[in-house]
């Protein structure tokens, strides 16, 4: 069958004693596990000895995970079998090793595909690589600050109306969205002050190419008017949203953590909760101004077209 090897970093300013306790402990994985977080229905049942927790959800499957090996503030190595949506078990692994007086958490999976998935391989190892990611930077506020500022919400499908916008088309590494998109907004701004024009809502981002596989994404960054002016400026798109169906996941939090809720739509399509549509490119909110509003407390909404 087709194998696929993760592996992920991340510096945790907290000693390595402390990591290991926090991640041996499975009552704290909910805090920042990259999957439950998308799944807030699923029924969680812990072994008495610690070892062992199943999991049962209408988007994240069923499966258990349960320790295989552990060093003390070293390593803990587990396995990991999936029941539901297809039967498979995984090697997972965590690795603590001190770095600068905090630890360097290295997050590991060893499996493989059923024999007719083979074409998925790659990209099933950037989703789950991206899964870690996400759940390392959430371990990392929870260990560092004592929480996570990242909620999410689930109002569901509704009817989106067509906007006209100017923008700013962009190409960059998934790992650097955040600040190529700060860069792209400033000029957005200037942009806004020098025409002396307000725009019709908050602005908003579409994404018109996602690639976990090749760390690729391709986006656009808009102001939303009543009207798109005939032309626009050098270096900006003028154009209009399509009206659509969308599906909508509401985030409260870090703009950081908001791959929580691409993550939680793209599960909930899979899973059958809504039927998606490629008829339009989905597209992300923000409701809340960044510079006066506390990044715990950010609302942004994301929008994933539905049929």
């Amino acid at each position: 069958m087709p194998s696929f090897d993760v592996s992920r970093s991340l510096a945790i300013a907290s000693p390595p004693a402390a990591v290991f306790a926090h991640v041996r402990d499975f009552r704290n994985w909910p805090k920042w596990s990259p999957w439950l977080i998308c799944d807030p229905q699923a029924k969680l049942t812990f072994a008495d000895d610690g070892k062992r927790y199943d999991w049962e959800g209408p988007v994240s499957g069923s499966g258990f995970i349960e320790v295989a090996g552990e060093q003390e503030a070293r390593s803990i190595d587990y396995s990991l079998t999936f029941l539901k949506p297809w039967k498979s078990t995984n090697t997972v692994g965590f690795r603590f090793a001190e770095r600068d007086g905090g630890t360097e958490v290295t997050w590991t999976m060893t499996g493989s595909l059923p024999w007719f998935m083979f074409w998925m391989k790659s990209m099933m190892a950037g989703y789950i690589g991206s899964d870690y990611d996400r759940g390392l930077a959430m371990m990392k506020d929870q260990l560092e600050t004592g929480s996570m500022p990242s909620r999410l919400e689930f109002p569901g499908v509704a009817d989106i109306p067509e906007t006209a916008y100017v923008g700013i088309n962009t190409q960059c590494p998934i790992s650097e969205i955040g600040p190529h998109m700060e860069k792209d907004f400033a000029r957005l701004r200037e942009w806004l002050e020098s025409a002396d024009l307000s725009p019709s809502a908050p602005p908003f981002s579409t994404v018109r190419k996602w690639s976990p596989a090749k760390d690729v994404c391709h986006y656009t960054v808009c102001l939303p008017f009543l009207e798109a002016p005939a032309e626009a400026p050098a270096g900006f798109v003028a154009g209009s949203r399509p009206a659509c169906r969308a599906y909508q996941v509401r985030h409260t939090g870090a703009y950081r953590h908001l791959g929580n809720a691409w993550a939680a739509g793209m599960m909930h399509a899979r899973s059958g909760v809504f039927h998606g549509s490629k008829r339009v490119a989905p597209f992300e909110i923000y409701e809340s101004d960044p510079e006066t509003t506390p990044e715990e407390e950010l609302v942004t909404v994301i929008h994933i077209p539905a049929r």
